[in-house]
């Protein structure tokens, strides 16, 4: 029963591994664009799966013990409290860390290219303009693909 809690390496090695671990997870989920993190598909659910697969041996470094676990856990909270705390303070911090809004649509025009550089279908940018309640692509002020994976759209009335 006390091999459940004896850790296989120091406690701040647990620490490490969570912080490099957090921050390697979060750019590639950064890289990955923004429409990923806002609409899953089944494909990013098992994307995410696997990531979190891939990464274990490196986080948790062969150690099954629950005090390790229990240390990697607590930083990976501690981890995601910071980065919610600089995000609510700071501007340039929420810029980095999650990205800035993205201009598809300006004037009733459509920027095509960005749509398809940002992995927005038409057909997504149509079903976004019905749900804020605008039936036609002229009568589009501006349109942006929010950093959380959202198109909102203002419409000129």
């Amino acid at each position: 029963m006390a091999d459940l809690w004896l850790m296989s390496a120091p406690w701040w090695h647990f620490a490490l591994r969570g912080v490099v671990i957090y921050v390697l997870v979060t750019t590639l989920m950064r890289v990955s664009g923004k429409r990923a993190m806002g609409q899953f598909t089944p494909f990013d659910m098992i994307l995410l799966i696997l990531i979190g697969n891939a990464v274990q041996n490196g986080m948790n470094g062969g150690d099954n013990s629950l005090t390790g676990a229990t240390i990697m856990a607590g930083t990976l909270i501690v981890m995601n409290l910071v980065v919610a705390w600089g995000s609510a303070r700071s501007r340039r911090f929420r810029w980095v860390v999650e990205g800035r809004p993205t201009l598809l649509a300006e004037n009733g025009r459509i920027d095509h290219r960005t749509l398809r550089r940002q992995l927005v279908s038409e057909e997504d940018f149509l079903n976004a303009m019905r749900s804020n309640g605008c039936n036609e692509v002229r009568r589009i002020r501006r349109a942006t693909l929010e950093p959380n994976g959202q198109i909102m759209i203002e419409t000129i009335d």
